[in-house]
This record gives C-alpha cells, structure tokens and sequence, in this order.
C-alpha cells in the first residue's frame, strides 16, 4: 500500500516561511511528476507548483518568485519552501505524486494524493 504523508504546515506571520515535506512509502518502482495543490475554503483546487522528473518546474503566478519545490528521488520526497507568505496563501495543501506501483500485478504510474496540511497565515 503506497502513502503519502505531508508535514510542515502551521500559523505563520505575513512575510514569514514555511516548508512542506511530502513523502512517499510503499513499494514503488518509478517516479514520475510531483506537485503541490492547495484548496481554500470556497475554493476549488488549484496548482501551486510542479516538479518533473528531469527536474523542470512550474508555478502559478501567485506564488512566482516567492515558492520553490524542489525533490529528493532517493527518499521519494518532494519539498515546498514558502517564503514571503501572504494571507491569501492560507489553503490547505495536498501533495501529488505519479508513481510506477504495482496493483493487482500491473505495473503502472498511477497517481497519488497526500492527506493535506494546513497553513495559514495571519495579517
């Protein structure tokens, strides 16, 4: 059974930083694309940041220049440092994962959801 657990979050100041983790456990034979996704309330879903495998990344305009990702393949982890952070940041943030699992004796890349962690930040 493969897991995603996320830590890192909390109540944090305007203008302060915080950095998520996210890891995955479980048998896994590949990694593929990794992203945070935050959702606030009354909100849909939307991305944040995301992290191919070759290491190229993509943020949303919101969070430009303020967010970083960034991953370790070795401990199937993939980070979100978040600095100068806004009140409008306060979400909660889901990790993504695409990884190469065995289900039923297929191997595919499937994708996988973190459980959610909450930040917010105060004016």
């Amino acid at each position: 059974q493969v897991q995603l657990v996320e830590s890192g979050g909390g109540l944090v100041q305007a203008g302060g930083s915080l950095r998520l983790s996210c890891s995955a456990s479980g048998s896994i034979f590949g990694i593929n694309n990794m992203g945070w996704y935050r959702q606030a309330p009354g909100k849909q879903r939307e991305l944040v940041a995301t992290i191919t495998s070759g290491g190229s990344t993509n943020y949303a305009d919101s969070v430009q220049g303020r967010f970083t990702i960034s991953k370790d393949n070795a401990k199937n982890t993939v980070y979100l440092q978040m600095s100068s952070l806004k009140p409008e940041d306060t979400a909660v943030y889901y990790c993504n994962q695409v990884l190469r699992t065995d289900v039923g004796g297929t191997l595919a890349f499937r994708n996988y959801w973190g459980q959610g962690t909450q930040v917010t930040v105060s004016s």
